[in-house]
């Protein structure tokens, strides 16, 4: 291996590694917030587990469950119509949430709401929309890589 090689080999290792770590750390600060935050999260632990052993130990189960789940969701077409409704009503809260419509004043454990909408704001609407994207996205590929007819129920 030349030098040069060398070089980039160290500077593709760094940068995924850096990529990685900030994956995780905005995946742990989005996953409260409406949001893709585990999918984030996952993103940057896959990125750290070609070089680490314990990343790679935390990214086997989840990843042989993420499929196990997959399958089951999209098994029969009552499944795929609920998975697809449910990135339509995360569409349509984003679309109330950029609207940021006045809401009644109200209390829940003594904690007040109203008159807007709490995080009210494009933020929120941003962080709806692109889970409603991401959802429809892996159902989609979903039903093509695991068809009906080959799924268990």
């Amino acid at each position: 291996m030349g030098a040069g090689t060398a070089i980039a080999t160290r500077f593709q290792r760094t940068g995924r590694q850096a990529l990685g770590w900030v994956l995780v750390v905005v995946g742990v600060i989005l996953i409260p917030a409406p949001g893709p935050g585990t999918l984030v999260l996952v993103a940057g632990v896959s990125l750290l587990a070609r070089d680490h052993v314990w990343a790679q130990k935390i990214l086997d189960p989840l990843e042989r469950r993420a499929i196990d789940a997959a399958r089951f969701g999209v098994a029969t077409v009552p499944r795929i119509v609920v998975s697809f409704l449910g990135g339509l009503w995360l569409f349509a809260l984003g679309v109330i949430w950029s609207m940021s419509p006045e809401i009644p004043e109200f209390s829940v454990l003594g904690v007040g709401f109203g008159p807007d909408l709490p995080a009210h704001g494009w933020g929120v609407a941003l962080g709806l929309w692109s889970s409603a994207i991401a959802a429809w996205g892996l159902l989609a590929y979903s039903v093509k890589r695991w068809p009906r007819h080959a799924a268990p129920v």
